[in-house]
């Protein structure tokens, strides 16, 4: 059994793969001061929870953008599961060649994304995750990571709006019922949903042109679905690209 972690700012997917298969999928907060034992108990009964057994794992890989955080996952895969832990990294065999000026810049998720897409749409496409940030990220026909664009994420927008004014109150990130509000929360979350997916499909539309014809775009992370829905461009969602993106890193290094 492979188990694949991404962790991100604001949450840490957790997967579980068996024979390829995704039999195991969870998401938990990032929390910085969690210990290695905390982060051990919550994957030992989330496994006891879908009957599945620890002892089966015999891979781990990881994604993490949150460098504190790396060291407490290591010990804890060693303490519970008696594995080191593969990290992923640009100097890392994932079939993709990395075109950024640093290529040592490039978040390990973007990466990861990217080897996922191009495996499962090919190239060009362009991955759009919904995360603490919004990230686009761009693939060739020639497996080329080309690089991308980073946004603010919908929830900084909100926490943005709420904390830099006096009147204005904290909302839900919601399709509103119309696009003209009549009252403070319809009109806030009108502004922030369609304002997010304006700006998705502008830039979208930008790299397209960029990209040429066939170019494929892909939605994932936790407001994926919703955005969807209203955008123009893109029309392919994949909640589960970043772990099958972990599995087929893990596969390509591991070959028997």
């Amino acid at each position: 059994m492979l188990l694949a972690l991404d962790a991100g700012n604001t949450n840490i997917t957790i997967g579980a793969f068996e024979e390829g298969a995704l039999t195991g999928r969870w998401r938990l907060r990032t929390v910085h001061e969690q210990t290695a034992d905390e982060w051990g108990v919550l994957l030992r009964n989330l496994f006891a929870l879908n009957s599945l057994d620890l002892s089966s794992v015999d891979g781990i890989i990881i994604a993490s953008v949150v460098p504190p955080l790396d060291s407490t996952l290591a010990e804890m895969t060693r303490r519970y599961f008696q594995r080191e832990p593969m990290f992923v990294t640009s100097t890392t065999d994932t079939g993709l060649t990395i075109l950024y000026d640093n290529p040592r810049e490039v978040g390990a998720d973007r990466i990861v994304n990217g080897v996922a897409a191009f495996a499962k749409y090919g190239g060009p496409c362009v991955v759009v995750d919904l995360g603490t940030a919004i990230t686009f990220d761009a693939v060739s026909s020639s497996a080329e990571y080309l690089g991308g664009v980073i946004c603010p994420g919908i929830g900084i927008s909100i926490e943005g709006l709420f904390a830099k004014t006096a009147r204005l109150p904290l909302v839900d990130f919601c399709e509103p019922e119309k696009l003209i509000g009549t009252n403070t929360v319809g009109s806030m979350q009108s502004g922030l949903y369609y304002g997010a997916i304006g700006m998705i499909d502008g830039i979208l539309e930008r790299l397209m042109e960029t990209l040429g014809p066939g170019t494929t775009a892909i939605a994932t992370g936790g407001q994926a679905e919703l955005i969807v829905r209203g955008s123009r461009y893109l029309k392919e969602t994949d909640a589960d690209l970043t772990l099958r993106g972990l599995h087929l890193i893990w596969e390509r290094n591991h070959k028997r």
